[in-house]
């Protein structure tokens, strides 16, 4: 029989086959490998034979009870991204028929607060940030279009920097992404946006480049493609000097664009086309920013409202 660490790589390859992205996979990776390391260490389990519905509830306590070094309870979402990454790799091992089809099915997910959309900034914020940013030199004009890039098409992170030169085409303002799960679609770019990546490629990328074979976007100082962790430190920089009440991280920017382009009355399906979601259900959370915003202008405008108020 195979141990629960040999049928992680196999699961580990699985997802790779199917296209999900090694970001991806190196957090499903982490989640599993928590999991099986607690059924070694607590309930000297490791093989899939072994696992029975109790482990999996102990587990689910076990996740409940879990506390962080400052004594914090896991928010549901991260409880969330661990139950859904375990119960992905069991639902694979009972399809395959080492484990019984009803362990899956027995690990649930907690239950989500029903909250609006965290770590949002206002446009008179993302306006701040940007103007902060000095676009005298080559590196800061490079990173404030892919910042505005980011928020005009409201790209993840790592669409962004998958970018080639030629997957933008200027003339008709689009970018061809590479979204999850290998899908692509193209997205419209904004005016702003289109302006500075108009000029970043003529007038910026040339002198950053030191291989004309290379075909990244956004390059570094040697002319490499970038990399994540370089945009999370100049990001950090910019954004310590701003008293801004909210933690700005680079996915800031795709709540941002989401929320005030919903607040504007955009159409929720063209919104979920250009995020590139599966689901109308990701933008659910969104959705209830209509109803908050609508609460505050009944109040402050109907007639009734301001009756009550005498």
């Amino acid at each position: 029989m195979k141990t629960l660490d040999e049928l992680k790589l196999e699961y580990l390859q699985h997802l790779r086959a199917q296209y999900y992205s090694e970001m991806t996979v190196k957090k499903i990776c982490k989640s599993v490998d928590g999991f099986i390391q607690w059924m070694t260490l607590y309930q000297q389990v490791d093989t899939p034979e072994q696992i029975h519905i109790r482990h999996i509830d102990a587990w689910h306590a076990h996740l409940l009870n879990w506390r962080t070094v400052k004594g914090l309870p896991l928010k549901p979402s991260t409880m969330n991204i661990r139950i859904n990454s375990v119960r992905g790799w069991l639902t694979y091992l009972a399809v395959r028929g080492y484990v019984l089809k009803d362990i899956p099915k027995a690990l649930k997910r907690v239950k989500m607060p029903r909250l609006l959309p965290q770590n949002v900034l206002t446009h008179t914020q993302v306006k701040q940030l940007f103007n902060s940013i000095d676009t005298t030199t080559l590196i800061g004009y490079r990173n404030r279009t892919l910042l505005e890039l980011m928020y005009s098409c409201g790209l993840r992170v790592s669409e962004v920097l998958g970018l080639d030169v030629v997957e933008v085409n200027l003339d008709h303002g689009t970018a061809l992404v590479h979204g999850k799960g290998n899908k692509d679609r193209i997205v419209p770019i904004g005016k702003t946006a289109l302006r500075y990546v108009e000029s970043y490629i003529v007038g910026i990328r040339p002198f950053l480049i030191s291989n004309p074979r290379e075909q990244a976007l956004f390059v570094t100082e040697r002319g490499n493609r970038c990399a994540y962790h370089i945009i999370k430190n100049w990001l950090k920089k910019y954004t310590d000097n701003l008293d801004f009440d909210v933690r700005v991280s680079s996915h800031t920017f795709r709540r941002s664009c989401t929320t005030e382009m919903i607040r504007a009355g955009a159409n929720i399906y063209h919104v979920k086309e250009l995020l590139g979601h599966e689901s109308l259900d990701t933008l659910k959370h969104y959705v209830r920013l209509n109803i908050t915003d609508l609460r505050k202008t009944h109040q402050k405008t109907h007639p009734r409202e301001k009756d009550s108020a005498r």
